[in-house]
């Protein structure tokens, strides 16, 4: 039987071993190291002047004085001396001059990405070279940060389409945004592929184009109204304005 952990490497208390409490606080002294593992460095070669106990460091190549020899070992400063401990492929680590989270791989220590500049994000599904942000779920929350929020959709060009698409079975049904051109436009789609524009707002002017005809409801006379207002009464079959005043029929 083998006097340690075969992982870890941490000593087993044997049979009629005496002093056995020697040997728990090793195995003790040892996890407290490993589990939750902190490096002050993995680059720093040379030992510090008055390491504080229980800091760690990964001794890297080149390393001199008191940790020359022992490079790629892990020093901790115990009991007013160094304890070196090999660690292992798939360790995770925080060193904290890199500020960075670093994974043991093939020997050498490896930092993790920041969470910057990814090829793409996959959040409960996989992310294409196409939709590099991809979210399945049933719903999204963009929350505020004490003030207002915004969404932006940036284009290179004014002949470019900076757009939301409303898909059923991810075939497009609706679109509304900037379509090949700088004005805002809502399309429709019955099928994906017919679209057919709805409306049209210039950019210049901020005038309102129609693509078809616009149907109005028939309704009652509303109770409040203001100047500008209009409806179809349809009581009488009347299209109606209100000029501040009174209600006008208009045909």
């Amino acid at each position: 039987m083998s006097d340690q952990s075969p992982r870890l490497s941490l000593p087993f208390i044997l049979p009629a071993q005496a002093q056995k409490h020697v040997t728990h606080n090793e195995a003790i002294e040892l996890l407290d190291l490993i589990v939750q593992l902190t490096l002050l460095s993995v680059s720093q070669a040379t030992p510090p002047a008055a390491p504080q106990e229980g800091q760690a460091w990964a001794v890297p190549a080149g390393a001199t004085d008191d940790w020359a020899g022992q490079e790629s070992m892990i020093a901790t400063w115990r009991g007013g001396g160094w304890l070196f401990v090999a660690p292992q492929d798939g360790w995770v680590a925080w060193v904290a001059d890199a500020a960075a989270i670093h994974v043991r791989a093939g020997g050498v220590w490896v930092a993790q990405g920041d969470l910057q500049d990814l090829p793409g994000i996959g959040i409960n599904t996989t992310a294409d070279p196409v939709n590099r942000l991809s979210l399945r779920a049933p719903a999204a929350l963009f929350d505020n940060e004490g003030g207002g929020h915004q969404i932006k959709i940036n284009k290179a060009a004014a002949t470019d389409t900076a757009a939301m698409v409303f898909q059923t079975g991810y075939g497009g049904r609706a679109e509304m945004g900037l379509a090949g051109s700088d004005d805002f436009s809502i399309k429709v789609a019955p099928d994906g592929a017919t679209w057919r524009p709805a409306i049209t707002i210039a950019a210049a002017t901020a005038r309102v184009q129609l693509a078809e005809a616009l149907q109005l409801a028939p309704g009652a006379e509303p109770v409040t109204a203001a100047a500008g207002d209009i409806y179809f009464d349809s009581a009488t079959a009347k299209l109606r304005c209100f000029d501040g005043t009174g209600w006008h029929d208009l045909f």
